[in-house]
């Protein structure tokens, strides 16, 4: 954690970060597969929950500025009357706090254009351009390549332990933590700055068929609406549900029915169970549809009157987002201040002075330890000198955790207890006899020498 006591959460709370990207109208598969769940866990007496709305994120897709203004005004409205309490969450909007964007430069300056080539969504958008025999690069803005930093930015800002995601957001989460690694031990000097986020998946959260069958989805055009249009939008989509051909009196597959999953989502085991049968038991669908309608509108509707009445008073909603900006920036604030004393950007004067009162060893650089993803993807570290030269670098290794409980044990040993000789100008770095690092290669015996002096510089435990 970090040494700032306003950046740090309390001991016994875990802090979770959700973000939502504001590039459309929220639906009922989103309302059950993330804003429901989202916020009863919210509820939790030892979470410390903070919402965003991902509005930076959002320009990277949609160039159409009144279709995001909307965005960020329904969704909003939507998580509020979906129960979330302000007062108890930190809720605010991304563009609102800017020390996202400036730590996003910060951690865009230590992170590999490698790693960024692995992103699964550029690779998938390079792959669909080579399928349609256009340049690898057509259409692709940085946005998009650079979006896991920008994530990482969100959820390394504040120090989030938890970020609820679903499967294909885990490489995201992975990057974080790889950037964060990065950054921590360039800057960190003895202390990490950032905590390593873990990817939340909840196996258990209903993922919702649309009227087609598939994953209710805006890009699949098979959403029933959440809120807009009222019960009788909702009964109009809820009827073009897609069912078979068996008609009343017949038994129904109830477990293949999307009909029954939908249900499902809403209604008390019990309820289900019940519901369940009568299809087994031959209810025609067309009393099956009113059945789920009135089922989805019992717990929606309430919360349908009260969206309509923040969507009519969008000052109230702005009110409670500046609010929350206020909050956020009460703990990034004085958070990047430390951060830009540690990369440099430090103001003049106290610069000078902490000069002046240093000298010999401690008033330069020491050498550090840079741990990194090399191409393939393996996790590697290297040793860097007080002057910035490479001394060795370590062997890949598939986990990375296994790399830092190597480079951690290298840094408690002296130089002469780990250097092999190796050949007539060479050397490595074994530990328990198991090679664990090569040796920065050199012309000559004379020049090895050179390093391993430097090595023994660098490995000298501080005073």
């Amino acid at each position: 954690m970090m040494n700032t006591p306003v950046t740090k959460t309390k001991a016994t709370n875990t802090r979770v970060l959700t973000g939502i990207t504001t590039s459309g109208t929220p639906h009922l598969g989103n309302y059950v597969g993330a804003i429901r769940p989202a916020i009863e866990a919210s509820q939790s007496h030892d979470v410390d929950a903070f919402f965003f709305l991902a509005d930076y994120h959002a320009l990277i897709k949609c160039e159409d500025p009144d279709r995001i203004a909307r965005s960020r005004l329904e969704i909003a409205a939507t998580w509020l009357a979906g129960g979330l309490d302000a007062n108890r969450v930190t809720f605010y909007r991304q563009s609102d706090v800017p020390e996202i964007p400036e730590l996003s430069w910060m951690l865009t300056c230590v992170t590999g254009k490698g790693l960024m080539n692995r992103a699964h969504a550029y690779k998938a958008s390079v792959d669909q351009n080579l399928a349609k025999g256009v340049e690898e690069d057509d259409g692709i803005n940085m946005g998009l390549f650079s979006y896991p930093i920008l994530m990482a930015a969100d959820i390394l800002m504040f120090n989030a332990h938890k970020v609820p995601v679903g499967r294909d957001q885990t490489q995201h989460l992975e990057m974080a933590r790889d950037i964060a690694q990065r950054f921590n031990h360039l800057f960190g000097r003895g202390h990490d700055f950032f905590v390593l986020p873990e990817a939340v998946i909840a196996e258990d959260v209903a993922t919702l068929p649309g009227l087609d069958g598939r994953k209710m989805s805006k890009s699949y055009n098979n959403t029933v609406p959440l809120f807009e249009g009222g019960a009788k939008a909702l009964k109009s989509a809820v009827a073009k549900i897609v069912t078979d051909s068996r008609g009343p009196g017949e038994p129904k597959d109830a477990d293949a029915s999307h009909l029954y999953l939908i249900y499902k989502a809403f209604a008390k085991p019990a309820e289900a169970a019940a519901f369940r049968e009568e299809l087994i038991g031959g209810m025609g669908w067309g009393d099956a549809k009113q059945r789920l309608c009135a089922r989805i509108e019992e717990e929606i509707g309430p919360l349908r009157d009260h969206y309509a009445d923040l969507m009519a008073h969008p000052d109230r909603i702005e009110d409670i987002l500046q609010e929350g900006a206020r909050k956020a920036r009460a703990i990034a604030t004085p958070f990047m201040k430390e951060l830009r004393q540690a990369v440099g950007l430090r103001n003049l004067s106290t610069g000078m002075q902490a000069k002046s009162g240093q000298s010999g060893k401690a008033a330069g650089k020491a050498a550090r330890y840079v741990s990194f993803r090399d191409e393939t993807g393996q996790f590697r570290f290297r040793l860097m000198s007080a002057e910035g030269i490479e001394l060795f670098c370590s062997i890949p290794f598939a986990d990375p955790k296994q790399a830092g409980v190597t480079m951690k044990s290298l840094q408690t040993k002296l130089a002469d207890d780990v250097v092999v000789l190796t050949g007539e100008a060479a050397f490595e770095i074994a530990m328990n006899g198991q090679k664990v690092a090569d040796g920065v290669a050199s012309e000559s015996s004379a020049a090895r020498d050179k390093v391993i002096e430097s090595l023994r510089v660098a490995m000298q435990p501080a005073d």
